[in-house]
């Protein structure tokens, strides 16, 4: 009788427990939603932003470092407006810097995201004045059948009949306000585009006349086979200089396993030499790489040295990447190429003229930027990228429905967790009794978890589209942005909205259906649209407090507080290794998908609930209206665009903004029809809003899209006094088969960087294991050092210019004064990761060299760069242009690289040697070397039949696994003579 007892207890909890679980269910947020918890959150949202600016200005002058790091690195053309060291002299420059300039400053991509952050600024103070002129008055003069809060009031849940038409005008109101802002900055963006056309630098870079040629079939892969598939659609074409591209295979494999074991021999280095003067009793350990063949050779379980067995690894895999590149040649070609053209307006009308004609299968497009690429990408066929799309969507399409029940359970437990205590008695009574504690957690859990998706999500979303087939990084964003804001508007605004009034109308349907009724009559009498309607009423205060809350997010942004944070973490809690000290002084790049996402979807759901809140308005004109000026701020001096598509996100906004206008014509369709006349008049006056929407799309698609994406449409002619030699003598300079190339056929590799203060310590550390390679003749091939072939590149003392420092070779040795991303923004290593790519450190990596000699120089110079920039080459370094050549009148103009390694330990081209890297790779690719007199012949003097030795083993950066030669100078550079003889013997 006892255990029956409790066993009916025990079961009429679990009831009691389910029946407040349904009821939950059925209404999620009852007692969250109160006029007091939007004045509440008005209240926090204003306070705490005033304040977290406040601490802005006070940290911005003493912390250039985290608030203004482009001050410091951009070149003069591209740099910020000084900004002075004031609480508030970072207003000025914010409130005073024009479009034109951004457009310079901070490039076309962040200048069409500042002017859509205003579009969404006006349109919102515009809508919320009229919003609230003309739905407040209608609704608050309403009878009242339910005494309800004025939050509740001014929502038409009382409006019924003729009231009814100020939603159905208002909606109008809507839908032409936006066409006419999006019209008016649609006329902009394509104006912005031409100036970008127009501009100098896209004038003189090479992808701007290129063409991208993707899925071409066996018997066209080839430098011929391309012209021939051009030709066969616009046989007026001019001459074009093409290049196939060759399978790398396993390469980038190798270069990124490669790149990945020289960091992780840095942490170790950090951490074991991280005291010099103490160091730890035992020798770093670690577990062999499950990629080197060798693995299973190794016992099972067995630790390895870490130092000695990761620098071994590294020697091995540049000896196969050195082998890897010299066969590319033999290998394949896959399917795309590049046809570079003399004329920007041809390789554009050409593009335009074959943008629907698919010759031969292929697809004919305007070539990105090369580091826009997405190289593993670039040979999937039309099937591959086709099944890939599939699966992609089919796991975007389960990841969105498997998200509806931990959004539902977050909704209704993480934000109130007494509701969790009403369906877990154990769960009440610890509630009960800690009271503090779970008030913390309750505030911290749900935003916590929430950030965490945030977070999470775009990093999920890249992966995917990358695996879908996408072939640039811009289009890769693009589509990233438009998952997550699909996602976004299925879980947060109508699943987390509409979640109680489905739940309650399933409840209701299956209630009428247990009592004998009809599944139909049971559906008409639950009246899913009067549940709808009343639901979207009560619900609309909470998207006002939230919409409140983001412009405390806006100035966390501003504040920094996630980077400062995770800076003081890495250099005080942790033994950063000098690259990452270098990574964390580098400008972080601007996530515009995941930003792009938030404004349309706050943008969304501020439009969903225009009619039926108009104090949702006035929210979301508050946020823009504050957010406007603090992006402008975080794009001016703190983020860069990684990857710069000009303004190509003007599209996909425009897009959406138009899907959000036609969904929120659907819910002002549904409130009018519940609450209107019995003649639905009123929402048959809506019913052309939708359609008028879709051809406004379409009139500005025919109206601006060719516009904006080609330079011109018209056919240019060919001229028929221009040669096809001249044509070629001309883009050869180009070089396009290299600066269209897999970057992992000629990209140094990095090379191990290590703190100066365990410069002494350092070859002790490898005692016994390495012989003096300083001295010539060393034969002692084994070495990790290096070869009997190669030299050291000896760094000089600090304290003491021009003497040889003794350091370890195959390692860089960075000074504590030179962790700072500026020295080094000039390698691909860091640039390509911090913008450096796209120019906005001095010249970008496409940039064609002028026909003028000597306009250009070994450094990629740019008029007005700074000293240290790409543009300039350090103080005692010698710079050779063009003019210092031979005259070989038969041979191509010398055309350069526009990256070069600036900085202590950098890989210095001035010895005029060229990496191995860069050499039988494509033929037809490599140009002649820099040579002056005095100094080693240049290739096409020279026997064909000797290998050109890598400045730094296969390219290894500063000092590599070998190092360059360097001859030794022990004069004192003070005395005249030192100077003389330094300009007798360059080498010197």
């Amino acid at each position: 009788m006892v255990w029956a007892s409790i066993e009916e207890h025990l079961l009429r909890r679990q009831s009691d427990g389910a029946k407040e679980l349904l009821k939950l269910l059925q209404d999620p947020f009852s007692g969250q939603i109160a006029q007091s918890g939007v004045e509440a959150s008005l209240g926090t949202s204003i306070g705490f932003t005033l304040l977290l600016g406040l601490g802005f200005s006070l940290l911005r002058p003493y912390n250039s470092i985290v608030y203004a790091p482009k001050l410091k690195i951009a070149d003069d053309k591209h740099a910020p407006p000084a900004v002075g060291k004031g609480i508030f002299a970072w207003l000025g420059p914010v409130l005073k810097t024009k479009e034109q300039d951004l457009i310079i400053q901070i490039g076309l991509d962040a200048t069409v995201f500042l002017r859509i952050l205003r579009m969404c600024r006006n349109i919102f103070i515009v809508l919320a004045v009229l919003g609230c002129a003309i739905l407040i008055p209608i609704n608050i003069t309403q009878p009242v059948q339910v005494t309800h809060q004025f939050i509740v009031r001014v929502t038409p849940l009382n409006t019924q009949g003729n009231a009814t038409w100020g939603m159905t005008i208002f909606a109008w109101a809507i839908d032409i306000i936006l066409m006419g802002f999006l019209w008016w900055n649609y006329r902009a963006v394509v104006r912005l585009r031409r100036q970008y056309y127009e501009s100098p630098e896209y004038q003189s870079s090479l992808h701007a006349r290129t063409l991208m040629i993707n899925d071409i079939p066996k018997d066209f892969r080839s430098d011929e086979g391309i012209g021939r598939l051009i030709d066969e659609v616009v046989p007026t074409s001019s001459f074009s200089r093409t290049a196939i591209a060759r399978n790398v295979k396993e390469l980038p494999e190798l270069i990124e396993e490669h790149n990945q074991t020289v960091r992780c021999l840095e942490k170790y280095l950090a951490k074991y030499l991280k005291d010099p003067n103490n160091l730890p009793a035992r020798r770093p350990e670690c577990r062999p790489s499950k990629k080197d063949p060798s693995y299973r050779s190794y016992p099972r379980g067995q630790k390895l040295d870490a130092i000695e067995y990761l620098t071994s690894r590294i020697r091995e895999l540049e000896m196969e990447i050195k082998e890897v590149r010299l066969s590319v040649d033999n290998r394949n070609p896959l399917p795309y190429g590049f046809a570079s053209y003399e004329d920007i307006e041809e390789a554009h009308s050409i593009a335009f003229s074959t943008r629907k004609k698919h010759p031969r299968g292929t697809t004919i497009v305007l070539a990105p930027r090369p580091n826009d690429i997405i190289w593993k990408n670039m040979p999937l066929g039309k099937m591959q990228r086709r099944n890939r799309r599939l699966l992609n969507n089919f796991w975007m399409f389960l990841l969105t429905v498997a998200y509806v029940a931990p959004n539902a359970l977050i909704s209704i437990f993480l934000v109130r967790l007494t509701n969790l205590g009403l369906v877990w008695p154990a769960f009440q009574t610890s509630l009960s009794g800690n009271t503090t504690w779970w008030s913390i957690v309750q505030g911290v859990a749900s935003p916590a978890i929430t950030s965490l998706v945030y977070l999470v999500l775009p990093i999920i979303f890249r992966r995917l589209a990358v695996r879908a087939g996408d072939r640039t990084k811009t289009a890769r964003e693009r589509h990233v942005t438009s998952k997550l804001y699909t996602f976004f508007v299925i879980n947060f605004l109508i699943v987390f909205t509409l979640f109680s009034v489905i739940w309650s109308f399933v409840s209701s349907v299956i209630n009428y259906t247990n009592n004998g009724e009809g599944a139909w009559e049971a559906i008409l009498k639950a009246d899913f649209g009067k549940s709808l309607f009343g639901e979207l009423c009560n619900i609309s205060p909470f998207w006002i407090t939230w919409l409140l809350q983001r412009n405390l997010g806006a100035a966390v942004d501003l504040a920094q507080l996630w980077t400062l944070f995770w800076s003081f973490c890495v250099r005080k809690l942790s033994s950063p290794t000098p690259r990452e000290m270098i990574e964390l002084t580098a400008p972080q790049a601007f996530d515009y998908a995941s930003y792009y996402n938030y404004f349309l979807f706050y943008s969304t759901v501020t439009l969903c609930f225009a009619t039926i809140q108009p104090l949702a308005i006035a929210a979301c004109a508050i946020y823009f209206a504050l957010d406007v000026y603090l992006k402008k701020y975080l794009l001016l001096y703190i983020f860069i665009t990684k990857t710069e598509s000009g303004g190509m996100y003007w599209r996909m906004f425009y897009n959406r903004i138009v899907f959000a206008a036609i969904l929120s014509n659907l819910i002002v369709f549904l409130s009018v029809w519940v609450q209107g006349g019995s003649s639905h008049l009123e929402a048959y006056v809506v019913v052309p809003l939708p359609f008028m929407m879709l051809a406004f799309k379409w009139y500005c698609k025919r109206t601006f899209d060719d516009k904006m994406h080609y330079y011109t449409i018209r056919n240019k002619l060919k001229d028929p006094e221009a040669t096809s030699t001249d044509v070629l003598s001309k883009s050869k300079r180009d070089r396009l088969a290299s600066r269209f190339g897999h970057p992992a056929l000629y990209r140094p590799l990095i090379t191990p960087m290590v703190h100066a203060r365990a410069q002494n310590i350092l070859a002790s550390v490898y005692a016994g294991r390495l012989t003096n390679s300083n001295h010539q003749g060393s034969d002692d091939s084994a070495s990790v050092s290096g070869y009997s072939d190669t030299y050291i590149l000896d760094s000089m003392r600090a304290e003491q210019p021009g003497r040889k420092a003794q350091t370890l070779p195959g390692f860089e040795i960075v000074p504590e004064n030179r962790l700072d991303f500026e020295y080094y923004k000039g390698r691909a290593e860091f640039g390509e990761e911090h913008g450096g790519m796209g120019g906005i450190y001095g010249r970008a990596e496409d940039i064609v060299r002028s026909d003028t000699p000597g306009g250009s120089s070994m450094w990629g110079g740019s008029e007005g760069s700074r000293p240290g920039t790409p543009g300039t080459p350090p103080m005692g370094k010698r710079m050779f242009t063009t003019t210092t050549i031979p005259p070989m009148p038969s041979l191509p103009m010398v055309s350069h690289d526009a990256q070069s390694d600036i900085g202590f330990g950098g890989h210095n081209p001035l010895y005029g040697m060229r990496n191995d890297s860069e050499t039988n790779l494509i033929a037809g690719a490599a140009d002649m070397a820099v040579t002056t007199p005095g100094e080693e012949a240049p290739r096409y003097l020279r026997d064909e039949s000797l290998e050109r030795r890598a400045p730094g083993f296969l390219g290894g950066g500063p000092g590599g696994y070998g190092g360059l030669p360097q001859q030794e100078d022990e004069a004192d550079p003070m005395s005249y003579d030192y100077f003389r003889s330094r300009r007798r013997n360059p080498e010197a």
